[in-house]
């Protein structure tokens, strides 16, 4: 491309000499270096000896003026110059914008909130903020596009969970119907469904979160961003199956962090920790986002709390709150680490702190069985009164908190309430390992301990490593005096997490330490059976004339003659009774024998 300027040809055209030289001037690169001019041939005979015509004379001489340069030399420098200012001006135009800049706009906050979402990744509170307020002005003028109706919607679910504010569940209802009455599902408006299926799972509504996914997974089994909402209501609804095959359907479909954090979520729920911590530590180390990095690192701090490590698992949720300052869920991890610490002066402001941020019941109630652990009883019936009013909160807002409730109501208020609520979610086929521990835990609080029994075992078989669940199964145990299962759950409850709660940690101490050691031996029915006594022949009297004793001819063949097949019974169950009529000795016959006549 040309890039030399255009210029008039005039311009371009050198100038002719005034004076010019019969052969002209010879240029700089003709003349042999180190020749003296005087010497030189072809040197011009009008100038002084000695001078050179193309060096300006020194300051104080004679100027002289040089020859004009010929007309090569001239066309020769004008072409040079030519290239010199086409460099210098392509460069200009690099260097100096012209009003447009090619290099990539750095996105703002609502196109962050929107490849956050569409990576299947959270999104920072700013940025979501961002993003509803775009929706909102852009429907308020286009108020039949369906697609931004869904993300709005979406946009609020996603808020009223990670702010435990609950009235915008009621906002992301209005907007979602909005949304599907401009375009119903059927004809393609998918993604309203799977935000009416992430509505009903946060507000607990498991089974009708399962209904809207399914119907989405019918229509397009490849939209990837009904497989999240599947999980978790299949999880809720404790179905491991059809969430270990979601799971794997959404690896294969969404590669990347998102799948990672989902799958250890899978693991961590099976009970492999090994594999969960692996899978949770590559999601940390890939994730770019703050918001994403924030939410793997909270993670790592979960798995490290609940295999005992308090301090790692401080570590990891200071971590995500660097990361994220939004992430108000990790202050209530914290807390709960910190008391493992005996830090509970931290703990509790931890505690205040994220239940200013995130109020959500049940860091009310840990708040609360902190107080009551400390022995600050009006600090903890306080606190229980603020759970009772963010339950009531929920419920007008449509999210059901029976489980959180039922906690409170078995250990600190009535279990039969408990019990009634805990039905009622299995009822909802709520199946889920923490319905089933609340439920057995509910029932034997009521005084029903061998129906408790049922649940307690369930939700420990499931292969979660949950404290919580194995002390209350040892509990139960040791009220139905079966004290080898009752010690062995005891003892993993606390293997499994020596402070894994500041109430019943120590009282699984204490039910431990009442156990005692189990009796030498292990037991009763693993001891071999002794081995059975040689049978000893009894002699045979001798006949003479007389009467002849009364033997017992049943039992004395069993005697001499046990089967070997049989079992051996106990030695003093072998031994007969000596008979007092009937003597068997010799002795005795000769004497019977004299006294007849």
């Amino acid at each position: 491309m040309d890039v030399m300027p255009q210029q008039d040809p005039e311009s371009r055209r050198p100038s002719q000499p005034s004076q010019p030289s019969p052969e002209g001037p010879r240029p700089p690169h003709d003349a042999t270096p180190g020749a003296d001019p005087r010497t030189t041939p072809g040197a011009d005979p009008g100038t002084t000896p000695g001078a050179d015509p193309y060096v300006m004379p020194a300051e104080g001489a004679t100027a002289v003026p040089p020859p004009p340069p010929t007309l090569r030399t001239t066309l020769r420098r004008a072409a040079f110059g030519a290239v010199a200012a086409g460099v210098l001006l392509a460069g200009a135009l690099v260097a100096v914008p012209d009003g447009k800049d090619d290099r990539p706009k750095e996105p703002g906050p609502v196109e962050r909130a929107e490849a956050a979402a569409t990576a299947g990744s959270p999104a920072s509170l700013s940025d979501l903020t961002a993003l509803i307020g775009d929706r909102q002005k852009w429907v308020e003028s286009h108020p039949a596009d369906a697609p931004s109706w869904a993300t709005l919607g979406s946009a609020y679910v996603e808020w009223g969970r990670r702010s435990a504010d609950a009235a915008y569940f009621g906002r992301a209802e209005e907007a979602l119907k909005r949304s599907l009455e401009a375009r119903p599902g059927e004809r393609g408006n998918g993604e309203a469904w799977v935000g009416m299926a992430a509505l009903a799972n946060a507000r607990h509504d498991f089974l009708a979160a399962k209904r809207w996914g399914e119907t989405v997974r019918k229509q397009d089994p490849k939209t990837w961003s009904v497989y999240p909402v599947l999980i978790d209501a299949y999880t809720g609804l404790g179905d491991v199956k059809a969430a270990t095959e979601a799971t794997e359907k959404f690896g294969e479909l969404r590669k990347g962090v998102p799948a990672l954090a989902r799958t250890a979520d899978l693991y961590r729920g099976q009970g492999w920790r090994e594999d969960a911590l692996a899978t949770a530590r590559e999601a940390a180390d890939r994730a770019t986002a703050p918001a994403e990095k924030a939410e793997a690192l909270h993670r790592l701090g979960e798995l490290a709390w609940e295999r005992g490590e308090p301090e790692e698992a401080v570590a990891q949720f200071d971590a995500a709150l660097r990361t994220d300052a939004g992430h108000h869920a990790s202050l209530a991890g914290k807390a709960r680490a910190l008391v493992a610490l005996d830090r509970t002066d931290e703990a509790v402001a931890a505690y205040q702190s994220a239940l200013t941020k995130l109020p959500r019941p049940a860091y009310a109630l840990e708040l609360g069985e902190l107080y009551a652990s400390l022995e600050l009883d009006g600090d903890a019936r306080s606190q229980y009164g603020k759970l009772a009013e963010l339950l009531e909160q929920a419920k007008a807002a449509g999210v059901d908190e029976s489980v959180v409730q039922a906690r409170y109501e078995s250990d600190h208020g009535d279990p039969v309430v408990a019990v009634e609520l805990l039905r009622g979610q299995w009822k909802k086929q709520h199946r889920s390992a923490a319905v089933a521990d609340a439920l057995g835990w509910a029932l034997h609080r009521a005084g029903k301990s061998e129906e408790g029994l049922e649940y307690a075992r369930q939700a420990v078989d499931t292969g979660v490593r949950n404290a919580s669940y194995a002390y209350h199964l040892g509990v139960i145990e040791r009220e139905l005096a079966q004290y080898g299962p009752a010690r062995r759950h005891l003892e993993e409850a606390l293997r499994t997490n020596p402070a894994f709660s500041p109430l019943d940690a120590p009282k699984a101490r204490e039910a431990l330490e009442t156990l005692g050691e189990p009796p030498p031996g292990g037991p009763g029915d693993m001891q071999p059976p002794p081995p059975p006594p040689p049978p000893v022949p009894s002699p045979e009297p001798k006949r003479e004339a007389g009467p002849e004793p009364k033997p017992e001819p049943k039992k004395e063949p069993k005697r001499e003659s046990p089967k070997p097949e049989a079992p051996a019974p106990a030695p003093s169950q072998t031994a007969p009774a000596p008979s007092k009529a009937a003597p068997s000795s010799p002795a005795a016959v000769e004497a019977d024998a004299s006294k007849t006549p």
